[in-house]
């Protein structure tokens, strides 16, 4: 019994080492971390932290399909990245039939936004920012009108699934997404943790206390 419980540690910490994911053990409460640059499409350089979409995607599956799972916590400190990648995360999450509560920690900035609101229950420290800004692609870019309406097409199903997931106005986080004031050389708009939550983006100002408290009660209901 004793080397059963050895094996079921080691594994436990491989896991966490390699994927930043904690099984649900006897709480039932499955942790999953989002932190760094989402990676999708392309493998970024060496020596960045990262998170590769196809790491959470079987993740976020077992999860919703594990019976000893009974809720889960996602944790965000993310610069952004990889815009379908991340949606398709946001969309995942969104759709559990488990409980599932964001905690947002440092930031969840760009594309991280919307995996800040996808849970069902969402929290921000006070310390954390969002970063809102429209879509935008570096390097190499087809000078055609119909690049530009996938942008403005992208942006508008991003927008989309903010507000459909969180109380946040339709037409504010449009008009923080463009503003020209706040940002030294872009367009957007930075919110911290309070700002967040005055404007309906995020539920409630907390901490992992009462992140996990808020999916435990979950749990009970």
């Amino acid at each position: 019994m004793e080397k059963e419980r050895d094996i079921e540690m080691e594994q436990e910490i491989d896991e966490i080492l390699k994927f930043g994911k904690s099984g649900g053990g006897r709480s039932g409460i499955e942790t999953l971390t989002i932190i760094g640059q989402i990676e999708g499409h392309y493998v970024l350089p060496e020596g960045q932290k990262a998170t590769k979409y196809e790491h959470l995607i079987p993740m976020l599956v077992s999860a919703e399909e594990n019976p000893e799972t009974k809720g889960v916590l996602i944790i965000l400190n993310t610069m952004g990245g990889d815009v379908e990648a991340g949606l398709a995360l946001s969309e995942m999450i969104a759709s559990m039939s488990k409980p599932t509560v964001t905690l947002c920690l440092g930031g969840g900035h760009s594309i991280g936004v919307p995996l800040s609101v996808s849970g069902k229950r969402t929290f921000i420290v006070p310390s954390a920012t969002m970063t809102l800004h429209p879509v935008r692609i570096s390097g190499t870019v087809v000078g055609a009108p119909q690049t530009y309406t996938y942008f403005a097409d992208m942006q508008k199903r991003i927008v989309g699934f903010i507000c459909r997931h969180s109380n946040a106005n339709e037409d504010e986080i449009h008009s923080m997404m463009m503003r020209a004031d706040m940002m030294a050389t872009d367009v957007g708009t930075i919110l911290e943790g309070h700002e967040a939550v005055e404007c309906g983006l995020i539920d409630e100002i907390g901490g992992l206390d009462k992140a996990l408290a808020a999916l435990r009660e979950m749990i009970g209901e």
